[in-house]
């Protein structure tokens, strides 16, 4: 009989939790028993797994004994607060959260990308932010053939991105656009998002860039091994529902064709080409939200440069999927 493993979503009735629990069903993950952990707020609550009712419990620091893999999505605060406890009970933890990410011995792991990392895990393996991991799976596979120099990436990411309230404030204020009221107000994100769009994605620091902005950076860098990676971003939140798009300037190191990258592209696992503009076929967040693969299209030389080493596309992928749950539990699937 083949192996199977106590395994606990924490934060299981957020967006990215309940995401979670669909992946693990519908991939089947070898799931013994599944255990869901939330707040007090959501304690009680009962979610579908496998067709049968599962209580939400209260999230405390003694309740990872006998759990293999928890599943963490619940923030970055309590990621700190209770991973430590989870890893002490001899529990792996994969974390959604910003927390660990650029932390020296935890590995930052996109399985399409760098999945032997994972093996080097101390208790704790974290998935990287949902834009960074949707652009790799495109730009990796190139990477491998013909080494990247610098990349510029402006995003459209949308509501599900802040989260399943961002997601209803989105629904909210449309209707009420679309009823003529006037008073419509932001409040869970920083400005009205309904027919809209604003430049603003996570907090400003002070070299002008958003927080988000640097994680493509540090985190690219990171997840490539490749220290020397040069990347600008401006990532843009707009009134799209669940799937995030990316315009993508790629600089490498010798002149490549967008036949060529197509050709590499159609083999690369994670992603599908969608690349035939005479016949409006092109990635779309409304194509790719539900989907596991990221869409890639739009292939082209950069018109901009002389030498042939540039080439543009465009990447849609669903931010709750590959940029969330699928990559984590691909990640347990790697321990497993």
């Amino acid at each position: 009989m083949s192996k199977t493993y106590n395994v606990a979503v924490v934060g299981a009735t957020g967006a990215v939790g309940i995401e979670m629990m669909e992946t693990l069903e519908k991939r089947n993950f070898p799931v013994k028993n599944l255990r869901l952990f939330a707040s007090e707020r959501s304690v009680g609550k009962k979610l579908k797994f496998k067709g049968a009712d599962v209580t939400v419990e209260l999230l405390t620091k003694d309740i990872f004994k006998g759990i293999d893999f928890a599943l963490f999505s619940a923030g970055a605060g309590r990621s700190k607060e209770f991973a430590g406890a989870a890893v002490a009970a001899g529990c792996v933890v994969i974390d959604n959260s910003s927390a660990f990410r650029m932390e020296p011995d935890v590995p930052l792991v996109v399985p399409e990308v760098n999945p032997g990392d994972a093996k080097l895990h101390k208790g704790i393996i974290a998935n990287p932010n949902c834009s960074t991991a949707i652009m790799l799976v495109a730009v990796y596979p190139l990477h491998k053939v013909n080494p990247v120099k610098r990349i510029v990436v402006s995003t459209y990411q949308a509501a599900s991105g802040a989260g399943a309230k961002a997601m209803a404030e989105l629904e909210e204020q449309s209707a009420k656009v679309l009823r003529g009221e006037k008073d419509i107000r932001a409040d869970t994100l920083p400005q009205r998002i309904a027919f809209n769009l604003f430049p603003h994605v996570d907090v400003f620091l002070d070299n002008g860039y958003t927080k988000e902005e640097m994680k493509f950076v540090n985190e690219s860098r990171k997840i490539m091994h490749h220290p020397t990676l040069k990347i600008s971003a401006t990532c843009v939140r707009v009134p799209v529902y669940r799937a995030h798009s990316e315009a993508v300037n790629i600089e490498f190191e010798r002149p490549i064709t967008p036949a060529e990258a197509r050709a590499i592209l159609a083999k690369s696992p994670g992603v599908q080409v969608v690349d035939d503009p005479s016949n409006k076929k092109y990635p779309m967040p409304i194509d790719a939200s539900g989907m596991y693969d990221c869409l890639v299209g739009r292939i082209r030389q950069d018109v901009s440069r002389e030498d042939g080493r540039g080439l543009e596309l465009f990447v849609s992928g669903d931010q709750l999927l590959k940029g969330a749950a699928l990559n984590a539990v691909q990640i347990a699937e790697l321990l497993v």
